[in-house]
């Protein structure tokens, strides 16, 4: 009998499908490899820093008698959309005329980040512990004294508090523009409202230009202070004045140096009757407001950048 081509082929296929059926079946449960789960970055994070410096320039003018100093910070920061909330606390050491211990900041606000552009809005009071009202001695005012029967030539208190809005625009890679204005009605406890506006420019360099780990900027700013009347303390009334700033600084991880030189359009004299600075209480004048080279190591991170 003649055996036909399928019943000869029919054998050799099933026998096939029988021994490839168990490779098949150990394919099906093979374990998927385990993808790694990608956290969510916090909401909550926290920014905190500390420098040293050759001089303590605020707005143009000299809060350490043009000696070096320290300060630090600390600022938790809680992010909702595009929006993101801040409190914070700082403080900066001084050589003051009220002597105070030290500057101590504490602020708060809200920004918020819409493209290239950065709004913020908050408060800042100004504490500055443990200050003392100094009082001439005489009339040609040699000396200082704490004794309440001479005539004070210093406030008691010069706490005081402000409102801001501020905005930054990040151009492109290589240029940043900034506007910023201050507000306070009762500038360093004087009576006078203080209004403090300006704008500023920083141009980074290009990553090549210096070795990868080490990052380099221009930047300057433009300000100006319009001051109201003061209280009948002050036998002079305080002059709106002028401030800029320009400088080069340095970066490398969370390390900045800049090197920044600063200057108003006030003269000296001018310049004793914003600041009270004792040096110059028989001169009326004041090196305080005057130009100024200023050194500035700081370090600045966030909480998220170090875990």
């Amino acid at each position: 009998m003649k055996v036909s081509m399928l019943t000869k082929v029919a054998p050799l296929a099933v026998a096939a499908a029988l021994f490839a059926a168990p490779a098949s079946a150990a394919d099906l449960y093979v374990k998927a490899p385990k993808v790694a789960v990608v956290e969510a970055p916090s909401q909550f994070d926290i920014a905190f820093g500390a420098l040293v410096q050759s001089d303590y320039n605020f707005r143009g003018i000299s809060q350490s008698d043009r000696g070096a100093g320290v300060g630090a910070y600390f600022e938790p920061r809680y992010k909702f959309g595009n929006f993101e909330a801040y409190v914070g606390i700082g403080g900066l050491s001084t050589a003051l005329p009220t002597q105070p211990t030290a500057e101590i900041d504490l602020y708060g606000g809200l920004r918020y980040t819409w493209g290239a552009l950065t709004f913020d809005v908050g408060g800042i009071y100004y504490y500055y512990p443990r200050e003392k009202q100094q009082f001439c001695i005489d009339a040609g005012c040699t000396g200082v004294s704490s004794n309440g029967a001479f005539a004070p030539f210093t406030l008691r208190d010069t706490d005081f508090a402000e409102v801001y809005g501020k905005v930054n625009w990040t151009v492109n890679d290589w240029l940043g523009l900034g506007a910023y204005v201050y507000h306070s009605p009762d500038w360093l406890n004087t009576g006078a409202s203080g209004t403090y506006a300006g704008g500023t420019v920083k141009i980074t360099a290009p990553s090549t230009f210096l070795p990868s780990s080490i990052g380099t900027y221009v930047s300057a700013e433009v300000a100006h202070y319009w001051f109201g009347t003061p209280s009948a303390f002050f036998t002079l009334p305080f002059v709106d004045y002028t401030y800029w700033n320009a400088g080069i600084g340095f970066t490398y991880k969370a390390l900045t140096l800049d090197l920044r030189y600063h200057d108003t359009d006030l003269s000296r004299g001018e310049c004793f009757a914003l600041t009270g600075d004792p040096r110059g209480v028989v001169s009326g004048q004041s090196r305080w407001c005057g130009q100024s080279f200023v050194a500035k190591l700081s370090v600045d991170t966030t909480l998220s950048a170090i875990k």
